[in-house]
């Protein structure tokens, strides 16, 4: 048996790294997975590739339009959301002088107004006693030349969390954040100066994307039944000495 049999999850944001580890994971567990993302081409070419128990939706999560139509299908079905995995998220850097206002509404727009309703739209079908798991980063708890705006959205992310917390407890529904430190993913080239550019890792390598997915796997499952409110950094010990 796995530990995810018979459940549904959502994971925005899986056409590739973090997101599509996270929903092979969960597959892998007994999960039947919606996946969403924006890049239609390798949202599909992911869905070819988990199978008959990954249903692939083309979502913008900026667009509260779009996450209502990904949200009235699964409603459809007939099934409720066990598990919420808001992961999808913009990346973006440059100087505080020389922030460009499309990159800052990006940025924000995907990763903060993204999350929150990603979340809000979901309340319905969400499952009393279900799993929500916000990515968050390392780069939250530091300081980091350009990267300013990313940093100060996943900040929010964890106080989303901590206030979905106190709204969502009477539902037994348990919210945490995830917050990965540098990850092996197309995201990390946009880092300046590219991934050799990063402040050393005490493990002294990036994250597979693999282990940010087991990760998840804890939090959505009954592994962590006991478990809600908390940030779980999994960044070889960036943000922690």
């Amino acid at each position: 048996m796995g530990q995810l049999d018979g459940k549904l999850a959502v994971v925005t944001g899986a056409a590739g790294g973090i997101g599509l580890a996270i929903a092979r994971r969960f597959l892998t567990e007994g999960a039947h997975v919606v996946i969403t993302d924006i890049r239609e081409k390798e949202l599909d070419a992911a869905a070819v590739e988990l199978g008959d128990n990954a249903t692939a939706v083309a979502c913008d999560i900026s667009k509260v339009t779009e996450l209502d139509r990904l949200y009235a299908g699964i409603g459809d079905t007939g099934r409720k959301i066990d598990i919420l995995v808001a992961n999808a998220a913009a990346a973006g850097a440059a100087p505080l002088a020389e922030m460009p206002e499309e990159m800052f509404d990006l940025i924000s727009n995907v990763n903060f107004r993204g999350t929150f309703f990603s979340v809000q739209r979901a309340l319905p079908l969400l499952q009393d006693g279900g799993s929500i798991v916000l990515l968050g980063s390392v780069a939250s708890v530091g300081g980091y030349a350009n990267i300013g705006v990313y940093s100060a959205v996943k900040a929010a992310i964890r106080a989303l969390a901590r206030n979905f917390v106190v709204e969502l407890s009477a539902r037994g529904i348990r919210v945490n954040t995830l917050s990965p430190g540098p990850t092996a993913t197309e995201m990390l080239e946009e880092y300046p100066g590219g991934p050799e550019n990063l402040p050393p890792v005490p493990l002294g390598r990036l994250a597979r994307p693999e282990e940010i997915a087991a990760a998840a796997l804890f939090l959505a499952s009954e592994e962590s039944s006991y478990v809600t409110g908390i940030e779980l950094f999994v960044d070889g010990g960036l943000g922690q000495i």
